[in-house]
């Protein structure tokens, strides 16, 4: 019986040696070796590519690879915005949200907040009737920061530039407290001076 079980062994080995033949481990190892050749250019390429896109990004130039990427969007939507060119920044940043993660959707409110902050900048104090334009871009500015914290709760930059914002904006007024004592907003049309 110890007979029989050595040659059923000694079949499964031979099949083995007659499966991995020289001819066939050599052609394997061919096409290993292309594949990773062609892997290799394909790599060499693509870092060549981020790198051109990178230095078109920190240049100001639209990238020429990459185009309907996030990070191309994202990138001219900040240049443009850094440009105080707000109104294509901010449809840019807006047409980026579709595709961006939720960390990604952070950066944008921030971005889109810092857009409506820094406008408010630009014409507060101006006169009495651009207040009111820029209290409203402090509020949208308020609201971008807001859900920028709500999708990422850890981005410190978006809560010191709320804290800012909270600091600027005009506190909200309570109904029927004004410059009279007299409840009539908050009553309406309950006489005052009951017996």
């Amino acid at each position: 019986m110890a007979l029989n079980s050595l040659n059923i062994e000694d079949t499964w080995l031979t099949k083995i040696r007659r499966f991995f033949s020289v001819k066939k481990i050599t052609w394997l190892l061919i096409i290993i070796a292309l594949f990773s050749t062609v892997n290799s250019v394909y790599l060499y390429t693509r870092i060549k590519q981020i790198n051109a896109f990178n230095a078109a990004v920190n240049a100001g130039l639209p990238p020429k690879t990459d185009l309907q990427s996030f990070e191309a969007k994202f990138s001219t939507a900040f240049w443009l915005a850094k440009n105080e060119r707000y109104k294509e920044a901010t449809l840019l940043f807006n047409k980026a949200l579709n595709t961006a993660n939720t960390t990604q959707k952070a950066a944008i409110q921030y971005n889109l907040g810092n857009i409506f902050f820094r406008r408010g900048l630009v014409i507060n104090g101006a006169n009495i009737t651009v207040r009111d334009e820029a209290e409203y871009l402090f509020r949208q500015a308020k609201t971008a920061y807001q859900q920028s914290l709500r999708l990422d709760n850890s981005f410190w930059d978006a809560r010191h530039n709320m804290d800012r914002i909270l600091t600027m904006l005009p506190g909200t007024p309570t109904p029927g407290v004004g410059e009279s004592d007299t409840p009539g907003l908050i009553m309406g049309s309950i006489p005052v001076g009951l017996p």
